[in-house]
């Protein structure tokens, strides 16, 4: 393991992903809200990846100039997972976010969970949904098998994490591309949560609002990504574990602050 004086200092910089399929209604309102985010003397861009979307999402996107908005466009649909990690792909921070068009969680939890990073208080940083905090969940099996599938997770690899399918995850740049990912569906949720907790890491958890949509509404997961979450789990567990005494923090570099 490494110590604070090997680790690589840089600028902190954010890329946000937002990945997007057929989110006319809402898209807009996200975007604005994101490149108007203020992380005081932080420098952060937008990733937008439009899936494939088949209802003029792409037209209204095109409508927006800000040089801090990178456009990517599917032709055909590739999935949840397919659009992150083309916006992975795409990202030149040195922190990676991936936030859903839908509107289902706040813009303004995105400075409280940079600030642990700021102050060298985290690695990594998880919104937890499951505290209460300002939270909808849609239904009782919404929230009963988020908890299952993050004891789940809890119990293969040994971590103590609250919310294994929190849409934000705070990851730093060396560390997601240290991963093997290829879910092309809503299994990079878990895949990206599986291998951060494999490598050793353990998120630090601040609680964040959500108010999620039901089926009716547009919601996307079914029953089924609920089986592909379980053999992502057990796939990546299926490797070798890193504790978390002996983890690699030179994948997770130390940030420039403003009294740096």
């Amino acid at each position: 393991m490494s110590t604070d004086s090997t680790r690589e200092l840089v600028p902190f910089r954010l890329s946000i992903i937002v990945p997007c399929y057929n989110e006319h209604y809402t898209v807009l309102g996200v975007l604005d809200a994101l490149l108007a985010l203020d992380i005081p003397g932080k420098e952060h861009e937008v990733i937008l990846v439009d899936d494939g979307s088949t209802d003029g999402t792409r037209a209204l996107v095109e409508s927006l100039d800000d040089s801090r908005l990178v456009r990517i466009h599917h032709t055909t649909n590739h999935g949840k997972g397919g659009a992150v990690r083309s916006g992975i792909a795409a990202a030149r921070g040195s922190h990676v976010l991936v936030f859903d068009a839908d509107n289902e969680y706040d813009v303004h939890d995105i400075p409280r969970l940079v600030t642990p990073i700021l102050s060298g208080r985290a690695e990594v940083v998880y919104g937890n949904r499951m505290s209460g905090f300002g939270t909808v969940h849609p239904s009782l099996w919404h929230a009963v098998g988020n908890k299952a599938m993050t004891l789940l997770a809890n119990v293969l690899f040994g971590s103590a994490i609250s919310d294994l399918h929190t849409c934000l995850k705070l990851v730093p740049m060396p560390l997601l591309r240290s991963f093997k990912l290829d879910e092309n569906g809503f299994g990079l949720d878990t895949e990206i949560s599986a291998e951060v907790l494999r490598a050793g890491f353990r998120p630090f958890q601040v609680p964040i609002s959500y108010v999620g949509r039901s089926k009716e509404e547009g919601k996307k997961i079914r029953f089924s990504d609920a089986i592909r979450c379980v053999y992502v789990l057990i796939k990546v567990r299926g490797r070798a574990v890193t504790p978390y005494g002996k983890r690699n923090r030179n994948l997770t570099p130390l940030v420039q602050t403003s009294t740096t």
